[in-house]
């Protein structure tokens, strides 16, 4: 049975390429930001999430917070174009199982995604 993975980032591009590298193995549903990935993990059975960090509105951290309170066994990779220690401690602190720096490469993403869902 495949999983259902949502991809929630703010940049068109990001989800584009996130649909390219797991629609062989995955469901795929897409949020432009975190009030979409809340109103989709209220609906639809989502296995894991791939979330970005810098948002409009919302930001990934406090996405995260109220997606945890949703469903707190929720699997969250976080990505960031930004490399910082406090950041990635932050992520893990709101419920992040794991955190890639952009730009990432395919088999990074599919061996994060693969240890959330497996």
């Amino acid at each position: 049975m495949r999983k259902n993975i949502l991809v929630c980032d703010d940049e068109e591009g990001i989800r584009e390429s996130l649909k390219l590298i797991l629609e062989k193995d995955y469901d795929v549903t897409f949020a432009a930001n975190g009030d979409e990935a809340i109103e989709v993990v209220k609906t639809k059975p989502i296995d894991a999430i791939i979330i970005d960090i810098k948002m409009p509105r919302i930001d990934g951290i406090e996405t995260m917070r109220k997606l945890k309170k949703i469903k707190p066994n929720l699997k969250i990779l976080v990505t960031s174009g930004y490399k910082s220690v406090e950041t990635a401690q932050e992520a893990v602190n709101a419920g992040a199982s794991n955190y890639i720096v952009k730009p990432f490469a395919r088999t990074e993403i599919l061996d994060a995604v693969g240890k959330l869902t497996g």
